[in-house]
């Protein structure tokens, strides 16, 4: 038990080697799972890795999404396929969730900071021309990705925050609604009455002692016919957090990377562990040096368990007590989502219906 699992980048039980689903889903032979040169090039053969570039045509269009991107896949995979670009293809995917008011991680509904107020957090990159934008810490505007579209498209900026990012929401006709559902306000006063025994909030629910603070995040990458890749990652954040806290997701380089001529890398989970490790672009840089995408993560993943040193986030045998997510699709079609710990999924459609695959991942859960 524990041990990490390589298999050439598919899930498989440590202990009997079963091979899981994302190795069986395949259409027209563009995903192979096998031996991979990928940790040779780890291992100093980089200079290889120029004979392997740039990579085959993918079959037709393809998207990933974390989990609760089902309907973000079929949305994203159907624009493509009628023509349109790829960074509208994700971001029209992804408004889908962030208009949901029942998915607490993303837009509408989204989980509130430690005084009750939602903040929103999203970035985009466009493969094609390799440009980027980004809004975080945004108030009172539903759909955050499309805010980051404009941002690339409309200023020489990439990242606008806070109140800024609102007046510049607000000058393009984004309407000012208030984001915290019912569902949400009650889940951040069960939380509150959590925080101390000494205080004066009462708690009626105490079946719940063990609850944690949930992460959530929605980011699809999508790519088309033609090779053009593009990203898109979009968060309410960590549940709770101190005010004007930001997180991986409208980072470049962490919560979402994009390289036209190699693919893109969304994460989702723990920010701050994405923050460090630079994650999606370090996903990314692998892929260009020749590793499949299922060992770029897995190689990212192991680096995160390595820097986290700090007691607090650390469970026995000294590993994270916390899980992060990474989705990587290359241009050729070959695609892979990987964590640290066993029991994830992650959502694909390559045109033939969205469906849920099983990631790659370093350790058997305990």
């Amino acid at each position: 038990m524990g041990r990490p699992v390589r298999a050439g980048g598919a899930a498989r039980c440590v202990e009997c080697g079963a091979m899981d689903a994302q190795e069986r889903f395949s259409r027209r032979g563009f995903v192979q799972v096998g031996a991979t040169a990928g940790l040779a090039v780890a291992a100093g053969k980089a200079g290889e890795a120029s004979s392997r570039l740039p990579f085959g045509p993918p079959p037709g269009p393809i998207a990933i999404s974390s989990a609760n991107g089902l309907r973000a896949t079929t949305k994203a995979v159907e624009l493509m396929a009628a023509g349109r670009d790829t960074l509208e293809a994700a971001v029209e995917g992804v408004v889908i969730v962030e208009e949901d008011p029942n998915d607490m991680s993303v837009g509408y509904g989204g989980l509130p900071n430690e005084e009750g107020v939602v903040e929103l957090d999203a970035s985009v990159m466009h493969g094609p021309t390799m440009r980027a934008g980004a809004v975080a810490a945004l108030q009172n505007i539903k759909t955050p990705s499309r805010v980051a579209k404009l941002v690339m498209e409309r200023t020489d900026h990439v990242l606008l925050v806070g109140p800024g990012a609102l007046r510049f929401a607000k000058a393009y006709g984004f309407k000012e609604e208030n984001l915290l559902t019912d569902a949400a306000r009650e889940a951040w006063l069960r939380w509150k009455t959590r925080l101390s025994k000494e205080d004066d909030w009462l708690d009626d629910d105490e079946t719940r002692a063990d609850f944690k603070r949930p992460t959530g995040t929605i980011s699809c990458i999508a790519l088309n016919a033609k090779g053009e890749v593009s990203g898109c990652t979009t968060t309410s954040g960590l549940a709770f957090k101190i005010p004007g806290r930001v997180g991986d997701s409208p980072i470049i380089g962490a919560g979402l990377y994009v390289d036209g001529e190699v693919g893109g890398c969304g994460s989702t989970g723990r920010g701050e562990a994405v923050l460090q490790s630079c994650g999606s672009r370090t996903v990314v840089e692998n892929m260009k040096d020749g590793m499949t995408p299922e060992d770029a993560v897995l190689d990212v993943l192991k680096r995160i368990c390595e820097q986290t040193k700090t007691t607090r986030l650390l469970s026995s045998p000294g590993r994270p007590n916390f899980d992060v997510n990474f989705y990587a699709l290359r241009v050729d079609g070959r695609f892979a989502g990987g964590r640290i710990y066993s029991g994830g999924s992650f959502a694909v459609n390559d045109g033939t219906g969205s469906k849920l695959v099983p990631e790659v991942y370093l350790y058997e859960r305990p």
